[in-house]
């Protein structure tokens, strides 16, 4: 009887989940990203039902300790929107000088649209950059027009110019994927990791999903620096719990823990996002982030 129970309930949930699924495609179906697309000046990363958007600073050259950073190492600001409620959620980092803030996040309140974070993400780089994380939700049209309208406050660039291309990464990616649990790859000259976590993850009670594109995801960059070295960046998303045993194992293995902040106002679980810098080893520095992950809820493999 318990068996038989048991089955019912997956076969409940299932039909839940397939009728979720029916109704984000057709809400994705009935939105016109052709139109966003235009608005925006670019086209979109899909993946399943969410349309992400790069903004990266290209115009900028910014420097710490020494390394020319690429966009794709920390200067990548984007948007995503996912179907939700009869429209669509969108969520957003941007990369700004700290003369642009306030005119951005003006031009944003003004259009209906919420702040939900501004914060460093490195530590001494030159110019100093800034992380505004961006909230909204309405029609999709309409967002895009008041995003496009903020970021015209900074000098971020709105057209897209085709893309050089890009310098090879000059590491040990199989190593590398190997000691980090996860398949990299390489984006502008830079060596990307995305490590999912174990538990499902809400925002106004929608699924962020997938986890990658709705930034909620643990991101970490390589950027070849020569001679096996790598300068690291990123973000470690965690839960309360886990802030302090990642903070004391990153600074263990000699990476600099460069920021602790939010995102997001009311997702669930309670999310914290957590920087860091290095460079040195590649193979070493690959091995303390293992280390690091190891005391985190995320996936393996």
């Amino acid at each position: 009887m318990r068996l038989r129970t048991l089955s019912h309930a997956a076969i409940v949930l299932a039909a839940v989940m397939g009728v979720a699924q029916f109704i984000a495609t057709a809400q994705a179906e009935d939105i016109n990203w052709q139109a966003v697309d235009q608005t925006l000046g670019r086209k979109a990363v899909v993946s399943d039902d969410v349309h992400r958007y790069g903004f990266p600073r290209s115009d900028l050259s910014v420097s710490l300790d020494g390394v020319a950073i690429k966009p794709a190492l920390a200067l990548g600001g984007w948007v995503a929107f996912k179907p939700a409620h009869g429209g669509a959620m969108v969520m957003g980092d941007l990369v700004l000088l700290e003369t642009e803030i306030t005119p951005v996040m003006s031009k944003m309140i003004a259009s209906g649209l919420e702040i939900t974070a501004v914060h460093n993400h490195l530590l001494r780089a030159s110019p100093a950059t800034f992380y505004m994380h961006v909230a909204g939700h309405g029609d999709p049209a309409r967002l895009a027009s008041a995003i496009r309208d903020a970021l015209a406050e900074s000098k971020t660039p709105l057209s897209v110019t085709a893309p050089a291309s890009p310098p090879p990464v000059d590491l040990d990616t199989a190593k590398l994927d190997q000691i980090i649990g996860v398949k990299g790859q390489a984006n502008g000259g830079v060596y990307q990791f995305t490590v999912k976590r174990r538990d499902p993850i809400t925002e106004d009670g929608m699924p962020l999903t997938p986890v990658g594109a709705m930034g909620v995801a643990i991101g970490i960059n390589f950027q070849p620096t020569g001679n096996g070295k790598a300068a690291i960046t990123g973000d470690f998303v965690l839960s309360g719990d886990e802030v302090n045993p990642v903070l004391a194992t990153l600074l263990a293995n000699g990476i600099e823990v460069t920021a602790l902040h939010s995102h997001m106002l009311d997702e669930q679980p309670r999310l914290f996002f957590m920087h860091f810098w290095a460079n040195d080893d590649a193979i070493k520095l690959a091995k303390g982030l293992r280390a690091a992950l190891d005391k985190t809820a995320s996936v393996k493999g």
